[in-house]
């Protein structure tokens, strides 16, 4: 399980077809040296498996799912990802619970600052943005206004939604520590919804569908998404 609390930023080296898998190779100075064969991470969202680490970068395979639910398939030679090593138990829930199973990609439809630029006193180091990002339909009904999402695997907060875009506030810090400031309006970004979302939705539709008034228990659902 992760937080949504981006730890760093790593560099795309290569994404090689193997033929069946890809082969992503991440130089991840800091993490990758933390990292020993085997164990999980999240880039950008998306939870993967370490291969081959050294002190400055490691190995990840990407199945075809992860290549046709993910923007990882879509990344080339030096984009940055977002890294989040796995919550250790007993630690604070910084952000909220991100499992890294992305639901689909959006697509940035707008990243503006909220002090213009032509404003005489805009400074892009400490103006806050706002980010906008077109999710598709089967996600939409995930979308909660003042809930919680993952857009590349940061924990953001949804400030409103058209039920087409979402839109989400970030603070400078957000802005600068992930990989937002080198994305593009078009580019595919990473979106996974909240889980206790999720179960709610599924559990009023199998009520309505069975033509029973619903009864949901948050605490219910905070159990089963942590597996107990």
């Amino acid at each position: 399980m992760f937080t949504g609390i981006v730890e760093q930023t790593g560099t795309i080296i290569s994404l090689k077809d193997l033929g069946g898998v890809h082969r992503l190779t991440v130089a991840a100075p800091g993490i990758a040296g933390r990292l020993r064969e085997g164990d999980s991470l999240a880039v950008s969202g998306v939870c993967l498996t370490a291969l081959d680490v050294d002190p400055e970068l490691f190995h990840a395979d990407l199945a075809a799912e992860t290549l046709a639910r993910t923007s990882l398939g879509t990344l080339t030679s030096g984009s940055r990802v977002n890294l989040e090593l796995p919550t250790a138990a007993g630690s604070p829930l910084g952000g909220h619970i991100v499992q890294g199973h992305v639901d689909d990609t959006g697509i940035l439809t707008a990243l503006d600052p909220v002090i213009p630029e032509t404003d005489a006193v805009f400074d892009r180091t400490t103006t806050d943005w706002t980010l906008k990002v077109k999710v598709p339909e089967r996600v939409s009904p995930w979308m909660v206004h003042k809930g919680s999402v993952a857009i590349e695997g940061i924990s953001l907060t949804i400030a409103d939604f058209d039920g087409e875009t979402i839109s989400i506030a970030i603070l400078p810090l957000t802005y600068w520590r992930t990989n937002l400031h080198t994305l593009s309006v078009g580019a595919q970004v990473n979106v996974e919804a909240d889980v206790l979302v999720k179960l709610a939705y599924s559990r009023m539709e199998a009520e309505k569908t069975a033509k029973r008034p619903p009864e949901f228990d948050l605490t219910e659902a905070w159990l089963v998404a942590n597996g107990y």
